[in-house]
């Protein structure tokens, strides 16, 4: 176990020194938006609240539900430079327990083992540099956290803890909510029904603490994709923002965005069904990343899901089907090189949306390489490996495993 430590110790450190010695390498101003816009609530402007010493172009408003800033409110009693660094590290094990569960479930308890756990910790190094990672650590974000708490209800056969943490998740965060489609893929009613019931909590109890301000992030703002940043940008990885800078303008909700979800959701419906009964990991992430395709901003440090979606291409069942390692490599080599943090540095603003043909496709890379994974899983699903085969691999498969194991 010690060299996957050892990689993971020089990766953090080595991530540190970058976010802590370059300029802007760490501005945590997401993290900035958590602690000062929850204490605004207490002088009764939670919405009315912008953070612009960072962003001066674009001054960042509290985007999250009313049930969020009394999450984050504590933290502002904490000194700021102290709660970075250990924000930081933080984020670093969560991350490190998404790769532990997606390993787990692929793998079944020999993930526990020191050579497992080792690879674990490598994976974990690793996905320190991908580009969703890297900008959820600069920006200071908890996209990590909610990934982790997701990761944990697909791991439980409770449907309460299952259903109860994903309805917390969505109440800090909106878009944990789309696991809901998990739940009812997976036939797991009581978790989804009560899933749905612990996030109306959430949205009770703001009402009853906070009054008026949580009213109007439900009556004015929910839903508002102007206000949480330029849909036009090429951070934001969405379908429509692929659409929108490829169309030259904002192709807002309209006919031409519905039809493209459409077609996204058979095809994702199409993957789904292409899963083993017993492929837990293949469906949330099918799940996960229609999410994102769908969601109207889904900015690169949300596409966490890409590292459950690499390490179930290389040691999930399909492993050995043709075009797998290709598939792996290529999302690799995407979130490693960041794309869009390659494309943003051609563009004069974050408000351009028109730009030449080729740097418009180029930024649907996101959305481009999730269709292309879904039709993947749909021929590769038909192309079945015999069990001789099967049981011959090194790694156990999440289609031949016994039940789930409870946490």
């Amino acid at each position: 176990m010690w060299w996957g430590a050892a990689l993971l110790t020089v990766s953090v450190t080595a991530r540190l020194l970058w976010g802590l010695l370059t300029e802007n390498g760490m501005n945590l101003v997401d993290l900035h938006v958590y602690v000062d816009g929850s204490a605004a609530l207490l002088r009764g402007g939670l919405y009315d609240f912008t953070y612009s010493r960072d962003t001066p172009d674009f001054p960042l408003p509290f985007t999250y539900p009313p049930f969020a800033a009394l999450v984050f409110l504590p933290l502002h009693h904490v000194p700021f430079d102290l709660l970075g660094i250990v924000w930081q590290l933080l984020t670093v094990a969560a991350l490190f327990g998404v790769v532990r569960i997606a390993l787990e479930l692929l793998v079944g308890p020999d993930v526990r083992t020191p050579r497992w756990t080792s690879v674990a910790l490598a994976w974990t190094a690793v996905a320190l540099w991908t580009e969703p990672v890297r900008t959820t650590l600069d920006y200071g974000q908890i996209n990590v956290f909610l990934a982790l708490g997701v990761m944990l209800a697909v791991r439980s056969n409770r449907w309460w803890l299952s259903g109860g943490l994903v309805g917390i998740a969505a109440g800090i965060k909106l878009t944990p909510a789309i696991t809901g489609l998990y739940f009812l893929a997976r036939r797991r009613w009581s978790a989804a029904v009560f899933s749905a019931l612990v996030f109306a909590a959430t949205v009770l109890v703001s009402r009853l603490i906070l009054g008026g301000q949580a009213s109007i992030y439900f009556t004015s703002l929910f839903g508002d994709a102007d206000r949480i940043g330029p849909v036009g940008s090429v951070w934001n990885q969405s379908l429509r923002g692929a659409m929108s800078r490829v169309a030259g303008e904002d192709v807002g909700t309209g006919p031409l965005w519905l039809g493209a979800v459409a077609v996204c959701a058979a095809l994702a419906v199409a993957a789904w069904r292409a899963l083993g009964p017993d492929d837990r990991l293949g469906t949330i992430v099918v799940v996960q990343l229609f999410g994102l395709l769908v969601s109207p901003i889904s900015w690169v440090h949300h596409w966490v899901w890409v590292i459950p979606l690499v390490l179930w291409l290389v040691y999930g069942p399909f492993a050995q089907r043709r075009g797998a390692r290709v598939v792996a490599v290529c999302w690799t080599v995407v979130t490693l090189a960041g794309v869009p943090w390659l494309l943003s540095t051609m563009q004069n603003s974050i408000w351009d949306i028109s730009r030449p043909a080729p740097l418009a496709w180029l930024g649907a890379v996101n959305v481009v390489g999730v269709l292309a994974v879904y039709v993947w899983i749909v021929v590769a699903g038909r192309d079945r490996t015999p069990r001789a085969e099967v049981s011959e691999l090194p790694v156990r498969r999440s289609g031949a495993r016994a039940p789930d194991p409870t946490p």
